[in-house]
């Protein structure tokens, strides 16, 4: 009986540290079940998001940039993941195009002064020949992603651009 009782502390050991552990490594397993659903295109872009994430708590950590700065760019690197992942579902496709996401302070960074109001623009729309507007996004903040279009795509809007043009002159 004295053995048994030396074995009951041990025994209740294992038993919670198993109880701890179990739910991080089921989560870790999770996370990575939910890569695995993609391809390696896609694994790739999440796996330069959770990078850049690092690279940004690092600096934080390090009181490099400020926490205004720190908050706003976890936040894009949120929403770009969360469109990154909603792509791939939706397409079922080992491909996602550059993508950019910005605040509606910052659309001019992408169009110049003449930036386009973002409550104007709709889903699917193409912006200046070069980007397709994709949705907005709130992660703790609103962003607006757009998708690059590739250089075929922006000579085919260029095309499209002329035509109405000579369409519009006809009489």
């Amino acid at each position: 009986m004295a053995t048994h009782r030396r074995r009951l502390p041990a025994l209740l050991f294992v038993a919670l540290s198993a109880s701890i552990c179990a739910p991080s490594l089921t989560a870790k397993r999770t996370t990575q079940r939910s890569d695995d659903e993609f391809g390696p295109v896609v694994r790739a872009y999440l796996g330069y998001l959770k990078n850049e994430q690092e690279v940004v708590d690092d600096r934080v950590s390090r009181r490099e940039v400020s926490p205004v700065y720190y908050r706003h760019n976890s936040n894009r690197i949120k929403a770009l993941r969360l469109m990154a992942i909603r792509l791939a579902r939706e397409s079922n496709n080992d491909y996602l195009p550059e993508l950019e996401a910005v605040s509606a302070s910052e659309m001019s960074m992408l169009f110049g002064p003449q930036a386009p109001a973002p409550v104007s623009l709709k889903v699917g729309e193409v912006v200046r020949n070069t980007f397709r507007y994709l949705g907005m996004v709130r992660t703790g903040e609103l962003f607006y992603l757009f998708a690059r279009l590739d250089p075929y795509e922006q000579a085919e809007q260029s095309e499209k651009a002329v035509s109405s043009k000579a369409e519009a002159g006809r009489p």
